[in-house]
């Protein structure tokens, strides 16, 4: 199997399986990836997911180069997610955790920019080859990575096909913390069990929320928000934002940090 799923309770844990060609996504991981998403997407009992690498070089090191030069950008840049694995990732309602584990390269640094959180680990390195390669990005790169990080940062990397080390991808903020590489799963697993503690129809509610106000701009986005919200609280009652009130003053008093 190029992609292996396992379940860890609420969390489903789905991994890039090809180690030994640096986890490159051809064809057939591609369509993989988008069934494997697609049933956890449509599983009630899954609320979380983490994705990662298989093997500690590589999260992916992009397109596998030989497929694309039998077969052409067009098949890889089509809007279907079992051939566009960026497509898959966003489709999912649920939280996607990326566990970035070695390498994303172009393809790949746009498959991580496709989740929700980055977590990686110390030998996670990123870099956008497009340039350097001689193929435009068509997967978001060029337009998630400035929003992310900042225009200047962006263009120093995109321009340049240099690596961004984990440490440093931190500090830009494209990564939220950086741990040993032994430490990777268990602290992407513990978040995503954090995330999926929560009712499921309210955070994947709130991912949405989310995702489409930052797509729009400001005024239009706190326009979504105030629809959706004014919506969704007229059918909640005073009684159970009180019990659920109290819920989250007792989980406060167990976090620490």
């Amino acid at each position: 199997m190029l992609v292996l799923t396992e379940r860890r309770g609420a969390i489903a844990i789905v991994t890039l399986n090809r180690p030994e060609a640096m986890n490159a996504l051809s064809r057939d991981l591609r369509a993989q990836l988008a069934a494997a998403l697609a049933d956890l997407d449509a599983d009630p009992a899954v609320h979380a997911l983490v994705l990662t690498g298989a093997g500690t070089r590589a999260f992916t090191a992009g397109l596998d180069l030989k497929e694309l030069g039998v077969d052409g950008l067009g098949a890889a840049n089509a809007g279907a997610a079992a051939t566009n694995p960026v497509k898959a990732v966003e489709q999912c309602r649920k939280p996607v955790i990326g566990a970035i584990n070695g390498v994303a390269i172009t393809g790949g640094f746009e498959l991580a920019l496709a989740c929700d959180v980055l977590i990686a680990s110390e030998n996670a390195r990123f870099a956008d080859t497009h340039a350097r390669v001689g193929i435009m990005p068509g997967w978001g790169l060029s337009q998630k990575l400035s929003r992310m990080i900042g225009i200047s940062r962006a263009k120093e990397l995109s321009l340049t096909g240099n690596f961004l080390d984990a440490e440093t991808a931190c500090a830009w903020g494209l990564v939220n913390r950086v741990v040993s590489a032994d430490d990777l799963i268990a602290t992407a697993v513990k978040l995503a069990e954090d995330m999926a503690s929560a009712d499921p129809a309210m955070v994947q509610a709130y991912k949405a929320l989310i995702d489409d106000g930052y797509a729009l701009p400001f005024a239009d986005a706190l326009a979504l928000e105030h629809e959706r919200s004014s919506a969704h609280n007229r059918a909640v009652s005073g009684g159970e934002v009180e019990a659920r009130r109290h819920a989250v003053m007792d989980r406060g008093r167990t976090q620490h940090g």
